[in-house]
């Protein structure tokens, strides 16, 4: 069983002065006269969105899987009772690939910071939104984050089942690899990303796993008989929340239009860090409270798993908690591996 957090028995760290200078050269529309703006005003230019990353982010860590898609089969099954609490507007924290978009849409967050101890994941978030940046419909986004090339007939209005069934028909396309890669590489130029030649490598080497794996592949890469506990990409986007509705980002037009645009607006934002670091998490806490914003949700997936065993790191994880500005709504999502369910837990 998960140890309980108590939020109130922890002390927090002294606010880090480095950040004094980030915060205030980002130009965003993010508040306002004291007070934060409604969730669609928010903002940030491509400076802003690249030093959030790079003044925040941490060294890379190691995990021993690529995890390029989710590997927790009933995530949504908690969406009912989150959305009963959780008010949109609020400030999403998250860990890992794709299931931050579903989890998004649901919460409608003003800003969301995904943070990963694998340079590799945010690398793969860039990739993403490059991807939501060329794509204009679903149908356009599955063929070009797989690299099959669309038919006529293959259209957002097969419904997403379908679109999976005319994707399976359709052979992937090494030209189209090709130049859609180049497009994402050029995308991350023109938004002035500066990212070295490594990292460029590691896109090619993410893009290639899709390429590769298809639409069946899961987290470990392409399984050819995923399961309940290895689901596929398909599977996992076709989910429900256990009551019938499913809040893919790729269920609906309006789901993937609303990530889309927040990719656009600069609002997803992915982190190099280690939750027991020494700078991540502490760097988005003095962020959020010098915006006057608390964070809503905090999806930490089992990560607590990896840390819990290593008595001081399991300490400084529990420090960058307490430095989390949250209200009395705030919630931790976590994944128990052990029956691979999702749970709900009081961030207070």
């Amino acid at each position: 069983m998960w140890t309980r957090i108590n939020r109130h028995r922890l002390a927090p760290l002294a606010p880090l002065a480095s950040l004094i200078a980030v915060v205030a050269l980002l130009s965003l529309a993010f508040a306002a006269g004291g007070r934060v703006r409604a969730a669609e005003d928010a903002q940030l230019s491509d400076e802003a969105f690249w030093h959030l990353i790079t003044d925040f982010s941490e060294g890379g860590g190691f995990f021993r899987f690529d995890n390029f898609i989710s590997n927790e089969a009933l995530f949504q099954h908690v969406l009912g009772r989150l959305k009963e609490t959780t008010k949109p507007g609020g400030v999403y924290l998250g860990v890992g690939p794709d299931q931050n978009f579903t989890y998004i849409v649901a919460l409608r967050p003003r800003i969301a910071f995904i943070v990963d101890i694998r340079r590799q994941n945010m690398l793969e978030h860039l990739m993403y939104k490059a991807l939501f940046e060329l794509s204009q419909t679903r149908a356009e986004f599955l063929s070009n984050l797989f690299s099959r090339p669309r038919r006529p007939d293959f259209a957002d209005s097969l419904g997403l089942e379908g679109m999976f069934n005319a994707l399976e028909k359709i052979r992937p396309s090494r030209d189209m690899f090709k130049q859609t890669l180049q497009a994402i590489q050029n995308a991350t130029k023109r938004h002035g990303f500066r990212l070295s030649p490594k990292d460029l490598e590691r896109i090619e080497y993410i893009f290639n796993a899709f390429y590769n794996g298809g639409p069946k592949m899961d987290y470990k890469f392409a399984s050819a008989t995923p399961s309940q506990n290895v689901p596929s990409f398909v599977s996992l986007m076709l989910a429900d929340d256990g009551t019938g509705t499913n809040w893919s980002f790729l269920a609906t037009k309006t789901a993937y239009d609303r990530v889309r645009d927040m990719q656009s607006r600069n609002v997803i934002v992915p982190i190099v860090g280690d939750f027991a670091g020494p700078k991540a998490l502490h760097a988005i806490a003095t962020y959020v409270k010098d915006h006057g914003a608390a964070v809503s949700v905090f999806y930490i997936s089992n990560v607590e798993y990896y840390i819990e065993p290593e008595p001081e790191r399991w300490q400084s994880y529990r420090r960058n908690l307490a430095a989390l500005p949250v209200d009395s709504n705030s919630i931790f999502i976590r994944w128990i591996s052990r029956g691979s369910i999702t749970t709900l837990e009081p961030m207070r």
